[in-house]
């Protein structure tokens, strides 16, 4: 049954080569930019639909259905709702921090003169939508919900671009992920300090010795995985019971996990070609019909390269690989499904301009992004500050603004944080998902319209 190519290259049974040939165009679609934005959008709808249909009982009911874990006589028992929010998003902020860390030490945020009218636009995509929201709130029960229109999703606002790419310079991707970067590192720190209640300072400073611990494993040069995950869920428990909100343990965990590989790139080419000398030697001394799983040296020297490969990469780019594809096609979807499912009534859209809390937030993301981000992007490079990245000018930066306004993910969460009240709740998501809506649209049509000229020329 097994038939081997021509060039001696494939193995496969024909059975397998029709399979790959129906798998390979998902596997395409996977690694696709906007495959996350569809999937997200898609369980967004899912929710809305749910929580608007005969079946909103039900689907309220299993968001709310109790889950727990028993350790002994201790019982940790919370809602499908809050174990999403609580234990499953500290997945995305590992990820975040592990992007952040490498951003930081090799990648766009490590070049500050290079990197300023970034950090410009940030702080302008930050402190215009709370100020402009507080205009509306200041005073209020709702005030404390300025820091839900200071995010940016960047799996939807770089979605966008994407359905864009032939239309716009590819430092756009650039500019806009630096920015949402900056942008969530805001957002963590004012989770962290204003969205805290109390705080129980014994199980702080048991989190403080669980992350200094990581800090020791990578000074050691510790670089299994189970370590820093042991370690982790370590740190995430006693945030959890400090008060402090425990997806911040994901970010402190990221910035433990190694950046530095064991062995320098040299050593893995020589060590490499060592190993496939061997193998070819033995190829060419072996039986034509023996194969691999008969060979135990040919076998032994394939894992050699992979020991080799795992000795001149690091875990910090390893480990941000794996989780990237299950956090885009897994977490945030689900996130999707058990948070945006609110009921949705002519009254509700109607009365959305008269809550100053959805309001506030519409005009924060919509408004306060786009003029925040061009305006402090602009001041930045007219001071001299530094300068935009090659191709962009301010029209982009104008249209990146727009789809700064993309809160989506970071705001729903930071407003489950803010409001306990349905009603407010209600509101708060409401206002997120129609700015999310304009503000999509508006940066998709004038990135499309106004940009188009530069980017075919």
């Amino acid at each position: 049954m097994d038939k081997q190519s021509t060039d001696g290259s494939s193995i496969q049974t024909k059975l397998e080569r029709r399979f790959e040939k129906v798998v390979t165009p998902f596997q395409y679609f996977i690694r696709d930019q906007t495959t996350s934005s569809i999937l997200l959008i898609l369980c967004t709808a899912i929710a809305l639909l749910l929580a608007n249909s005969p079946f909103r009982d039900d689907y309220q009911a299993f968001v709310e259905l109790p889950f727990g874990l028993v350790v002994g006589n201790q019982l940790l028992s919370m809602s499908l709702h809050h174990w999403v929010n609580e234990a499953v998003m500290s997945l995305f902020f590992f990820l975040l921090g592990l992007e952040i860390k490498r951003e930081l030490l090799a990648g766009e945020l490590r070049n500050l003169q290079r990197m300023m009218p970034v950090i410009a636009a940030a702080i302008g995509g930050m402190v215009f939508p709370a100020l402009l929201f507080l205009s509306l709130n200041f005073g209020t029960a709702t005030e404390h919900g300025w820091g839900i229109p200071m995010a940016t999703d960047t799996a939807f606002a770089v979605g966008i671009l994407a359905l864009l790419r032939r239309r716009i310079p590819p430092t756009a991707f650039v500019f806009l992920t630096a920015l949402a970067i900056i942008d969530d590192i805001g957002a963590i720190l004012v989770i962290a300090v204003f969205y805290t209640d109390t705080i129980d300072f014994l199980y702080l400073a048991s989190s403080a010795l669980g992350f200094a611990a990581l800090l020791l494993f990578n000074l050691l040069g510790v670089r299994k995985s189970w370590a820093y995950l042991a370690g982790g869920v370590l740190v995430w428990g006693t945030l959890y019971q400090s008060g402090v909100h425990a997806t911040v343990a994901g970010i402190l965990v990221a910035f433990t996990v190694p950046a530095r590989p064991t062995r320098e790139p040299d050593w893995f080419l020589q060590r490499v070609r060592r190993l496939m000398r061997r193998f070819e030697h033995i190829e060419r001394q072996s039986d034509s019909s023996e194969n691999i799983l008969s060979s135990n040296d040919q076998h032994d020297l394939v894992e050699g390269v992979q020991v080799a490969a795992e000795k001149a990469t690091t875990p910090l780019r390893r480990w941000e690989r794996a989780l990237e594809h299950p956090v885009a096609l897994f977490v945030l979807p689900l996130f999707a499904l058990v948070n945006a499912g609110i009921p949705i009534s002519p009254n509700t859209l109607h009365a959305l301009w008269d809550h100053a809390l959805a309001s506030g937030i519409v005009l924060g993301l919509v408004l306060g992004k786009s003029i925040g981000i061009p305006l402090l992007a602009w001041l930045a490079v007219r001071l001299r500050l530094g300068r935009l990245p090659e191709g962009l000018d301010m029209r982009h930066i104008i249209g990146i603004g727009m789809l700064g306004g993309m809160g989506f993910t970071m705001s729903i969460f930071i407003a489950d944080l803010g409001f306990t009240q349905a009603d407010q709740l209600v509101a708060a998501k409401s206002g997120i998902l129609v700015a999310s809506l304009l503000a999509g649209i508006l940066g998709w049509l004038w990135l499309r319209l106004v940009c188009n000229d530069r980017a075919r020329a």
